[in-house]
């Protein structure tokens, strides 16, 4: 069984990232969605929460559960093959190369990049978050239970 890795902050989840971890169930036998959690950052949605996002909308097609520490260590604990990265710009690539070869060098941990979808390649979490603070839509850039949880923390109404 070839088990693959979508790790993120998903800070908040967006359709660009379902879209990577949704192509990665139909590829792969077992996905297991990693949100990092880093303590030494505030998110704007907590990691229990992104958690439970995320696993309503995967709806049992993969398992889902928040880590801290190295990426490898929590591949190698939950028996992982493949670690999956989205890659929407060059400098998402060249970051994310880097993060491949390291994981490579410390533990063997293989790195597939796939391209997101043309659709959400201008999308990122920070976009999302800032336009979600200043009270704007961004109903059509992420799931409707994720739409709902930041209108819930936004200092602006929303219409």
């Amino acid at each position: 069984m070839t088990t693959a890795l979508c790790p993120g902050s998903f800070d908040p989840p967006t359709n660009g990232h379902l879209d990577v971890i949704y192509r990665s169930i139909e590829i792969f036998e077992r996905v297991v969605v990693g949100v990092v959690h880093n303590p030494s950052k505030t998110p704007f949605l907590p990691a229990d929460e992104r958690v439970a996002l995320l696993a309503e909308l995967v709806e049992g097609r993969a398992e889902v559960e928040s880590f801290e520490g190295l990426l490898v260590d929590f591949a190698r604990d939950r028996s992982v093959d493949v670690v999956v990265k989205g890659v929407r710009v060059v400098s998402d690539f060249d970051y994310e190369l880097q993060m491949a070869q390291m994981n490579w060098t410390l533990a063997g941990t293989e790195t597939l990049l796939i391209p997101t979808n043309p659709q959400w390649g201008y999308l990122s979490s920070s976009l999302v978050r800032e336009i979600s603070k200043l009270g704007g839509d961004v109903d059509s850039l992420v799931p409707a239970n994720v739409a709902k949880a930041l209108k819930e923390r936004s200092p602006k109404e929303h219409s």
